[in-house]
């Protein structure tokens, strides 16, 4: 933080409270950064449908005993997932799916409490700017609205299908993705209050906004793709088993369903938005070298090729758990590098002094 920003008595009382709320939503971030990771190997795993009740406390201890155990398999039974797929499945291998959604549902319940405990705290002694609490407050209604939509996502897969609805499991990534940027935004914004000013500031703002932005609609793509299993089809690069665009991409009427329901289109879609992302990230980091910050900007674009190649090797490989929870961590390491460069480049506030050296 500048000796600028602290030369108030009120911003030189405040600036410790600041920067410790910052760290702990920076730590609230990280834990819903390993909740994706996590969230990923539950699906890949195929361990999503394993828990068929949403017992927000009761749900906290897995089974305890061998009947318990045995009564949790029944209730899986009825499920569409082991008729159609898992008919046979012994209870040890049930106890292997059954452990990631459980890991997965109490990593969530986790981070509800790391972040409404500290929260209470900084609130209650008085820590917490007026004009940031109705922000604290939203990302905890967000927080439990996304337990709310992930149970909401497992019940598609709980009736008639075995696979829970694409469009459910890109929403429950979306929010997830929503939160995290919240978290390390407002964090950015109180541990640096008074960026240095940033030739261009406006416009590598309008430039990080509209790559933040082709960013997130790649990571709906990517969760479409996820969700109706297409990378498990056309595993090669860069043609889609011999061409360009398969004509099957286009089966479906009207047209504009196969962009969403069509695995060739949604993955076709995906890849190619992946490269038109990179290429306006990777457009984002030059002109960032060349406002004077070379190293940040080698960073952006480092994540970014490293991002595609890693889409492009869980392509090629057949979706290994290891490679595709990866290349999802790594849409999180995007995200989060250029919320902080738009937290680098925000305009200071009128009559906010400016930034002296250090």
């Amino acid at each position: 933080m500048s000796t600028a920003a602290l030369s108030t008595p009120a911003a030189r009382t405040r600036a410790p409270a600041d920067r410790a709320i910052a760290w702990w939503l920076v730590a609230c971030a990280g834990m819903v950064f390993a909740m994706a990771v996590i969230g990923a190997i539950t699906r890949l795993t195929e361990s999503g449908l394993s828990i068929v009740e949403w017992k927000p406390v009761a749900g906290t201890l897995p089974p305890l005993s061998e009947q318990a155990w045995l009564a949790e398999f029944d209730k899986y039974k009825a499920t569409p997932e082991y008729l159609i797929r898992n008919a046979g499945m012994s209870l040890d291998e049930f106890k292997q799916i059954f452990f990631w959604e459980w890991f997965h549902r109490l990593w969530g319940r986790l981070i509800g409490v790391v972040f409404l405990v500290p929260f209470l705290w900084f609130w209650l002694t008085g820590r917490v700017r007026r004009e940031l609490l109705p922000t604290l407050w939203g990302l905890f209604v967000l927080g439990g609205l996304q337990g709310a939509l992930g149970w909401y996502m497992v019940m598609s897969g709980l009736v008639d299908r075995p696979d829970v609805s694409h469009y459910r499991l890109a929403a429950h990534l979306s929010l997830a993705i929503l939160i995290y940027a919240c978290l390390l935004g407002v964090a950015f914004r109180l541990l640096d209050p008074a960026p240095a000013a940033v030739p261009a500031a406006a416009s590598l703002r309008r430039h990080a906004r509209a790559a933040l932005a082709l960013v997130a609609v790649t990571i709906v793509w990517g969760a479409f793709v996820a969700g109706l299993d297409a990378g498990l089809a056309y595993n090669s690069w860069p043609l889609m088993n011999g061409v360009f665009a398969p004509e099957e991409m286009w089966n479906l009427a009207p047209a504009w369903m196969n962009l969403v329901e069509n695995t060739a289109a949604v993955q076709f879609t995906h890849r190619w938005l992946a490269i038109l992302t990179a290429l306006v990230v990777l457009g984002l980091a030059w002109r960032m070298a060349r406002a004077g910050m070379a190293r940040a900007g080698a960073l952006l674009a480092l994540a970014v090729v490293a991002q595609v190649s890693l889409g492009i090797a869980t392509l090629l490989l057949f979706v290994p758990i290891h490679v595709a929870a990866t290349h999802q961590a790594g849409a999180l390491v995007v995200v989060g590098l250029l919320v902080w460069c738009l937290a680098r480049f925000r305009a200071r506030l009128r009559g906010q002094p400016a930034p002296a050296a250090a």
